[in-house]
């Protein structure tokens, strides 16, 4: 697999369960500009592999933004850095002179099967590549995206941050025709970080826990300011845990389609549940999480990493 991602807290977490899981291989990591500037996500990715003791896969940076928009980040939940809580050491990883086109590229066309992408950001990297290299698009077994909702959004009424930041490049992929899940808000809600979850994580008592429970400390903190929720939903890992624990994330395959403009509906996933359109189905959309099977396969995965 490949995780295209923008970290961010949950990012980190979806990086480590996505490292950590023993029916996953990472291939490669590529980073967008989403929750910080590019600068800081392709540094905090980096970052997330070195702590976890992963340091033979490559990181490339990709669009610094957008297809069409100006980038709107999300200091206020992750800080300026993008991982705000631990003092960040140094990166032993260093970044891929390619970008992060030419490294999916190279990563399909190295497989001897095809290869699934996570994206946990914003999905303009994974549009640009479907867009300039089409020839490889049969190499991608399937794309898990965090992001949109069936219901409400983050970041306006009607739209999830990472939807709302480029509604074009999400467009592109929902018609792409690859297999397509959605993991939004209505399900990643579920994964709380209580108390109880955070003691789970620390006793692993591992480095990578260690630094994993002072960026929850940070996340829990800065959710309550913002969204008066004290137990932070950790989003990103569930997008991973589609392919690492099928079983705990419930599917159903249905229309999806998303809103590109709009004075209060732009970025908004417009999920036909119901049916009512009497359009053809396109995609699966996560509608349910086991939560405790869930955070046990977040806790295994950060066991097994340094």
């Amino acid at each position: 697999m490949i995780v295209d991602c923008d970290p961010g807290h949950d990012d980190v977490f979806a990086l480590w369960l996505a490292a950590g899981h023993p029916s996953l291989e990472l291939r490669a990591v590529t980073t967008v500009g989403g929750n910080v500037p590019l600068e800081h996500t392709s540094r905090n990715a980096r970052i997330a592999l070195t702590v976890a003791g992963v340091t033979d896969v490559p990181v490339a940076a990709g669009a610094e933004g957008p297809l069409s928009r100006v980038l709107e980040t999300a200091e206020w939940i992750h800080g300026e850095n993008g991982l705000g809580g631990p003092e960040l050491p140094e990166p032993a990883v260093p970044l891929d002179a390619r970008g992060a086109t030419e490294l999916i590229a190279d990563t399909l066309a190295a497989s001897d099967e095809p290869v699934a992408i996570v994206a946990t950001g914003p999905i303009t990297n994974v549009a640009i590549f479907l867009r300039d290299r089409p020839e490889l698009a049969h190499r991608i077994r399937e794309i898990v995206w965090m992001g949109g909702s069936t219901e409400r959004g983050n970041v306006s009424p009607y739209a999830e941050f990472n939807a709302w930041v480029d509604p074009e490049a999400l467009s592109i992929v929902v018609g792409s025709g690859i297999r397509l899940t959605m993991v939004g808000l209505n399900v990643t809600h579920h994964a709380l970080v209580t108390t109880a979850v955070r003691e789970r994580l620390a006793a692993v008592g591992t480095r990578t826990a260690a630094f994993g429970d002072e960026l929850l400390e940070f996340f829990c903190r800065t959710n309550d300011e913002v969204f008066g929720m004290p137990d932070s939903p950790l989003h990103d890992p569930v997008a991973v845990a589609v392919l690492a624990d099928p079983g705990s994330v419930e599917l159903t395959y249905t229309r999806l389609d998303v809103e590109l403009a709009g004075t209060e509906t732009s970025g908004a996933t417009s999920v036909d549940l119901g049916g009512m359109l009497r359009r053809e189905p396109n995609a699966w959309v996560a509608t349910r999480l086991d939560v405790d099977r869930f955070w046990g396969v977040v806790e295994g995965a950060v066991a097994r990493l340094a």
